[in-house]
């Protein structure tokens, strides 16, 4: 089989996606209840291997350095990802949870309204702001001019932040009501410096927005694509837009929600879809693993023997080199994560009645 195992790393505890982090030559997961491991991305061997905490509420990976908040440790902490080294940790209040990273600010809290939405100097961990009063926000998300956007689960408009002092710099309405991102991220980066979300059962919204010679500047644009019924979150790969459903996901043409094809395996899908050389890589939540061709056909399925949580890429958001070229993945299973190569060889075509894919109109 052209997929194949890399190398598995047993974790003695149930896999949750929001437990790991990918960075650019590694990944940091957390493990036996109460430590956080940094793992090689070629053969698995440990980095380094320190406490932290039980329960992660977030693990965040970015530029070299690696922020998460456990739940019974009221702190943020921030460590090197080369050294494993504690850079920093700043004392929060208790039921923080959410962690974005944007360019030199890490923001925190605002999960479940329990908290202030906090901002934080990535280098050395100094307070830059605190908002006045507990804010309830889905996930935020960092967009690269000095803004961020957040989004009150239930309502209808986007709120775009400033990361120097957290003012409101513009609000853009949505034609729903946005979901409960409580277990999920609801904002998805997409090509172009566009972002993807998904209002509660569709439509998908598409964000661009303006950026001048300093940086940020209002007049996003929202558009609308012509889908609803959604029933998960939208994702962009390949070029494509994945919509996930119940048993599989809605393919569409980015350009106007046109459907392409649909993928169903019959039982649950897990949440992630990861592009390779000729085709895609998903995984269904009983622990088969499905490479698809680039029309959505199966060339290869790949029974992983525990259940999956979620299926990741291998590489960070962006990336463009080797790792991203040679297909690699992480599946997060009942109890490992395990990593993946699909190098883009032909496989095996897929087995009468073994078809998941039907054809959209």
């Amino acid at each position: 089989m052209s997929t194949y195992v890399m190398w598995e790393r047993p974790l003695h505890q149930q896999g949750d996606p929001r437990t790991v982090a990918v960075a650019d030559d590694c990944v940091v997961v957390h493990e036996r209840f109460s430590r956080l491991v940094c793992l090689e991305r070629e053969d698995g061997s440990v980095r380094w291997d320190h406490p932290f905490g039980r329960w992660p509420r977030a693990v965040v990976a970015a530029d070299g350095r690696c922020y998460g908040i456990a739940q019974d440790v009221d702190a943020l902490s921030c460590r090197d990802l080369r050294s494993g080294a504690e850079l920093w940790r700043a004392p929060l209040p208790g039921f923080t949870g959410h962690v974005a990273v944007a360019g030199d600010t890490v923001l925190v809290g605002g999960w479940r309204g329990y908290t202030p939405l906090q901002a934080f100097d990535t280098a050395t961990g100094r307070p830059v702001w605190r908002t006045p009063r507990p804010v309830d926000t889905v996930l935020p998300l960092g967009l690269g001019d000095g803004t961020a956007l957040l989004g009150a689960p239930g309502g209808a408009e986007v709120r775009r932040i400033r990361l120097g002092d957290g003012s409101r710099a513009e609000r853009v309405p949505l034609p729903g009501m946005l979901p409960d991102g409580d277990d999920r991220a609801v904002f998805s980066r997409a090509g172009g410096g566009r972002v993807l979300l998904c209002c509660d059962g569709g439509p998908v919204t598409e964000l661009r927005f303006r950026t001048g010679a300093r940086g940020f500047r209002t007049g996003t644009r929202a558009r609308t694509l012509p889908v609803s019924g959604a029933a998960g979150p939208v994702s962009e790969a390949g070029g494509l837009l994945w919509l996930s459903g119940p048993k599989g996901f809605d393919v569409l043409d980015p350009a106007d929600g046109t459907p392409l094809w649909r993928v169903e395996a019959g039982h649950r899908m897990a949440e992630g879809v990861v592009p390779v050389a000729d085709g895609f890589l998903v995984a269904g939540t009983q622990g088969t693993l499905f490479r698809l061709g680039p029309t959505g056909e199966v060339a290869e399925r790949m029974t992983l023997g525990r259940r999956v949580a979620g299926l990741l890429p291998g590489f960070p958001a962006g990336a463009a080199g080797p790792a991203a070229r040679a297909g690699q993945a992480f599946a997060l299973t009942k109890g490992t994560l395990v990593a993946l190569r699909a190098p883009g060889e032909a496989g095996e075509a897929g087995e009468a009645g073994d078809t998941a894919v039907a054809r959209g109109d």
